[in-house]
């Protein structure tokens, strides 16, 4: 995977964006695949590392950006915060979500699949985008940052209807790209940190307000 054409590994689009930053994405997927042979699990499977760029970069509408796959085997797959379909128990970043969103919207997917958002234009982007099982943030500093970087800035550098959904401090650690891009910040959806802001936010009805005055249309979150 990590000598594949970039445009082999996601859409053409993002095969155009991400260009000036292959050098790093590639560093990226070494370093991932190193540990892979060395005897490491790492997550998540080598075919979703670069799911959140299969969906065309034109069609991004709200940016939602996570810190890094979650570590637990069989949960990670490509998008922030979503599980493949049928996990259970779901995350319980994810559980807070969807109780965030119901109180929001008043229903919740039923499934932890959040594919159906990605396809919709919701950009669903871990700030790094591999991990070692069990072991959170093993591969920060491995390169994904700058490919990260540079999608942000080639979503806000389109001049399209965007809204950003920044939850915790990594995060938003990459406001200063979003130029003039409308925010939505609060807590991490963690059990950690959820109680200190992000209960009671309403991102998902904001995020759709806030589409519908840039002549947007909205997202179906359930």
């Amino acid at each position: 995977m990590a000598e594949a054409p970039l445009a082999a590994l996601v859409h053409p689009e993002w095969a155009h964006a991400l260009a000036p930053v292959e050098g790093e994405l590639r560093h990226a997927l070494r370093t991932a695949a190193a540990d892979a042979e060395g005897g490491a699990s790492v997550l998540p499977p080598p075919d979703a590392v670069l799911r959140a760029f299969r969906e065309p970069l034109s069609a991004v509408k709200v940016l939602i950006v996570g810190q890094d796959p979650y570590p637990t085997p069989g949960h990670a797959m490509g998008l922030s915060f979503s599980v493949a379909a049928g996990v259970l128990p779901l995350p319980r970043s994810l559980a807070n979500i969807f109780r965030e969103l119901t109180d929001d919207v008043g229903f919740a997917p039923a499934d932890g699949d959040l594919t159906a958002w990605a396809v919709q234009g919701v950009l669903l982007l871990n700030r790094v985008l591999t991990v070692r099982a069990g072991e959170s943030a093993a591969h920060r500093r491995a390169g994904w940052e700058a490919v990260t970087d540079a999608a942000v800035r080639a979503v806000v550098g389109r001049g399209l209807p965007l809204v950003a959904i920044l939850w915790g401090r990594d995060a938003q650690s990459m406001r200063p790209l979003l130029g003039s891009t409308p925010v939505i910040a609060t807590a991490h959806p963690s059990p950690l940190s959820a109680s200190r802001g992000f209960f009671g936010s309403r991102p998902f009805s904001t995020a759709n307000s806030l589409l519908a005055e840039q002549g947007a249309s909205p997202i179906a979150w359930v």
